[in-house]
């Protein structure tokens, strides 16, 4: 807001210093003379007039941080008045000054104030690119979120505010891209021109997505979209098509970056994907889990193995895998696949999606915990609780016609069993047990209506859970590579068995993501030809 106001202040100062007569050049009219009276040299100058609304555009990049209103307030009564005033004020004194074209900004700024001035313009170019770099961070934690970026450390710097991240590797990242640029360019002009081309080439392909968005989220006519687009579009592919005259000028650089970074993102998608495939094709059957009675053809040993999956139906290979190496296998089993859907945030009521895996006696449950791609991912510490809790409530109410779970809450009970659980009073925990099922049933029904045979079964795999839950929980997590096979074409080969396993090697591991404690992890190796 400094340095607005004080190119404001000098602009409106220069315009009635050396000539207010400038600003008629407000009116359209003069940039269709220009091109018509200069012709090829005033088009091969778009790509540098381009640079005066770049900037701008670094204010959209904080929509994870502020509201549109309050972006379209500042952009409406600070932001653009500001830079028409400065840019109206260096013309007029332009047009008295011939001869300082080179630097009509620095001279057109009075003497007395110059220096402050530089100050200011210095700290305002930190906080200008803290938008793009905070920008940054948000995209990537939403394309890692949507499997299209290599796993990064992310560290939510805000309790309240979901938006706001911090990225070390992709910081470390931006430092070492722009101290290369500029050591290695060592020409502002060629910065410019790479800026003026990567600025311009975002502007035409967000116009381009807008009029998707008119179709499909507003649900206009077609015909709005295609005018929005050719409008807007006609405007950019000018500056664009100046722009790319000078590309062996460092209008390369955002063109190989933009290539580099996209095959990164394709190729860990597609590794990913693949993974997956070879998840779905080599799953358990439930029948073979059948086959092999309640104690699956092992020990039970006391406690909850939560084993992490990618399926959200089936039985995972690592499952087959590890009972296929080891003769023992926990009490109760929870498959967990942690999904990021498609939208910005999932409340916790709808969090949690449990299902039972097999006959009620094998104790082995599903549970599917959806994440928005702006939801904090399992930094709560009480996950295993929350997990527990949702077991609990899915047991009471799978058979229990007679609940009415409109009017009950059972969020006050499964906090209640946890407490329980941790103090390791669980004859306390069967005494409020009792008592809140005998509440349910006052609400429910009358003891006519009440299958009492149900309520021992509950009551029994409830204390099941618990006792377990007192036992522990151990993690089990799949330490997978991903190989190309022997007949794969040399491509193929190239994208599997180097970028992607480079990429693989050298991202965040799983239980990072996930928050897994170390004291309780297993990991099971497995290899996938793809």
């Amino acid at each position: 807001m400094a340095w607005l106001l004080c190119i404001c202040c000098i602009g409106i100062y220069n315009i009635f210093r050396w000539n207010t007569q400038i600003i008629h050049a407000l009116s359209p009219v003069y940039i269709l003379k220009f091109l018509r009276n200069t012709g090829t040299e005033g088009w091969g100058s778009l790509g540098g007039v381009v640079l005066s609304i770049t900037g701008v555009e670094a204010m959209f990049t904080d929509m994870g941080h502020f509201s549109p209103v309050s972006i379209r307030v500042a952009f409406t009564v600070l932001v653009y008045p500001s830079l028409i005033l400065a840019y109206m004020g260096e013309a007029a004194f332009l047009s008295k000054h011939h001869e300082d074209i080179q630097r009509s900004f620095y001279k057109a700024i009075p003497e007395p104030v110059f220096w402050p001035v530089f100050i200011v313009a210095t700290l305002a170019a930190v906080v200008g690119s803290q938008a793009v770099i905070s920008a940054t961070f948000s995209i990537i934690s939403q394309s890692s979120a949507l499997n299209c970026f290599p796993r990064v450390k992310i560290i939510h710097t805000s309790s309240e505010i979901y938006g706001q991240v911090y990225i070390p590797e992709v910081n470390w990242m931006l430092m070492f891209l722009c101290l290369t640029v500029t050591i290695g360019l060592k020409d502002t002009n060629m910065i410019g021109h790479a800026y003026g081309l990567a600025v311009t080439t975002v502007m035409f392909v967000t116009t381009c997505l807008m009029g998707l968005i008119i179709i499909i989220v507003w649900k206009r006519r077609i015909i709005d979209a295609i005018s929005f687009v050719v409008i807007f579009g006609s405007v950019e592919l000018l500056y664009i098509s100046s722009s790319i005259c000078k590309v062996p000028e460092g209008g390369w650089i955002p063109l190989a970056l933009s290539l580099i970074f996209m095959a990164v993102m394709y190729i860990w998608n597609y590794g990913i994907m693949k993974k997956h495939q070879s998840d779905i094709e080599n799953k358990v059957s439930i029948n073979r889990i059948i086959s092999l009675g309640p104690s699956l053809g092992m020990v039970r040993v006391p406690g909850i193995g939560l084993v992490y999956t990618n399926l959200v139906t089936g039985i995972p290979a690592i499952f087959g895998h590890f009972v296929t190496n080891l003769p023992a296998f926990h009490q109760v089993l929870v498959f967990v696949c942690v999904k990021s859907v498609q939208v910005p945030y999932v409340s916790e009521s709808e969090r949690l999606l449990v299902s039972r895996v097999g006959p009620k006696e094998y104790g082995m449950f599903r549970c599917i915990v959806r994440y928005g791609y702006k939801d904090l991912q399992q930094e709560n510490c009480n996950f295993d609780d929350s997990l527990v809790t949702g077991i609990l409530q899915f047991v009471e109410t799978e058979d229990c016609d007679w609940l009415k779970p409109a009017t009950i809450s059972y969020e006050e009970i499964g906090n209640q069993r946890i407490q329980a659980s941790s103090a390791r009073d669980l004859s306390s925990l069967d005494l409020y047990y009792e008592t809140s099922m005998q509440s349910q049933c006052d609400i429910g029904g009358t003891s006519s209506d009440i299958n009492h045979s149900e309520v021992p079964r509950l009551k029994d795999e409830t204390h099941r859970i618990l006792t377990a839950k007192e036992s522990g929980v151990a993690y089990i997590l799949g330490h997978s590579n991903a190989k190309a096979k022997k007949s794969s074409p040399i491509l193929k080969k190239l994208a599997i068995d180097v970028v992607y396993a480079f990429l693989n090697k050298n991202c965040r591991a799983p239980d990072d993501v996930l928050n897994v404690p170390h004291t309780s992890l297993l990991e099971v190796g497995m290899v996938y030809y793809v």
